[in-house]
């Protein structure tokens, strides 16, 4: 005698598509591992879940109808399919109950919904009537449940991770110019039953701005690591510039080092400040140089964050570069034109 799918779900014969599905609902919740724990459970679980995915497949159910599970699974002397009066067919439940259970509550946890509630709590011709698959329906008017219910176990509260921080740096051309930076990431991820954890890939697109400063926090929520227990933590990217040979940066302006002998810092001079994209800017200096002198070109910095039509200043500062050793007849010479 083989097994009643009908009997497994608590059905008759003829039972229609709504039925089928509403029994499933009603004994996987009922003999589901996480919420009955006594022995046997699993096993009966699984035993729903293979009728279940008979009875809702209009071929597999057509054929069990006429042949029975025998027929069904090819036995021989099965009655006809498989033997020599029916269709060749063989079937083999190999599917995961748990993922099939899951994939049935649209990979939602339906005892989250529930609190736990005891099968006698449920509605047990079907317990999710009124909610519409994530609404609260029929229930929306009460505000969803009370926060605390005699006999009913509180929601296990999911805390977030706290924030993943990764630098990103980018050179001042990048921040002159504006760039798109692609960062691959890889993250936990929970499976369709709530409980598997597999790894993913991820590509992660950041639009740097031009202008952007040093610091700068791009977010992406919740893309860490995921488990059944958890809420992904946000990952942070924060603006990092790298060194550049030639300029520092001083917010939005530039800095700009020029290295110039003695004699032009007291003589006077010509030198030629190169700008970030490529240009040269030609300066006369006239008057002596002093430690700690800047030249100041409006407009030759870095783009403005706020307004990046706008752009900071190019600060030129000297590096005087005195001799190492003057000879006796120079030494005389500085020393009758220098003022004391």
């Amino acid at each position: 005698m083989g097994k009643d799918y009908y009997k497994t779900l608590g059905l008759v014969r003829g039972a229609s598509e709504e039925d089928i599905k509403k029994a499933y609902r009603k004994q996987a919740l009922k003999y589901h591992p996480d919420k009955n724990k006594d022995p046997g459970a699993e096993e009966r679980f699984k035993e729903i879940a293979e009728a279940y995915d008979v009875l809702s497949d209009p071929k597999k159910k057509e054929i069990f109808d006429k042949y029975g599970e025998e027929g069904l699974k090819g036995t021989p002397g099965g009655g006809g399919c498989g033997g020599t009066n029916g269709p060749s067919y063989s079937y083999s439940f190999h599917g995961d109950p748990h993922a099939m259970f899951a994939e049935f509550f649209g990979g939602r946890n339906p005892f989250d919904n529930f609190f736990g509630r005891n099968e006698e709590d449920m509605d047990t011709d079907d317990p999710f009537s009124g909610f519409g698959m994530g609404g609260m329906g029929g229930f929306g008017h009460l505000g969803g449940f009370p926060r605390s219910v005699p006999g009913r176990r509180e929601p296990v509260s999911k805390k977030q991770d706290p924030p993943v921080i990764r630098e990103l740096p980018v050179s001042l051309e990048e921040v002159f110019s504006g760039c798109t930076k692609k960062m691959k990431i890889s993250h936990k991820r929970v499976g369709p039953d709530g409980r598997s954890v597999h790894t993913e890939d991820k590509i992660l697109t950041i639009q740097v701005k031009r202008g952007w400063k040093e610091g700068t926090k791009i977010t992406f929520p919740k893309e860490g690591d995921e488990t059944p227990t958890n809420i992904p933590a946000d990952i942070v990217f924060v603006l990092k510039d790298k060194p550049h040979s030639m300029f520092k940066r001083d917010s939005s302006n530039l800095v700009y080092t020029a290295k110039i002998s003695l004699r032009e810092a007291l003589c006077g001079c010509s030198i030629n400040v190169p700008t970030l994209d490529g240009r040269t800017i030609q300066n006369v200096i006239k008057d002596v140089v002093n430690p700690g002198t800047k030249r100041r070109i409006s407009g030759e910095g870095l783009p403005l964050p706020k307004s990046p039509d706008q752009r900071g200043d190019l600060i030129v500062e000297f590096d005087i570069r005195f001799p190492e050793r003057l000879s006796a007849s120079s030494r005389e010479t500085l020393e009758r034109v220098l003022p004391a």
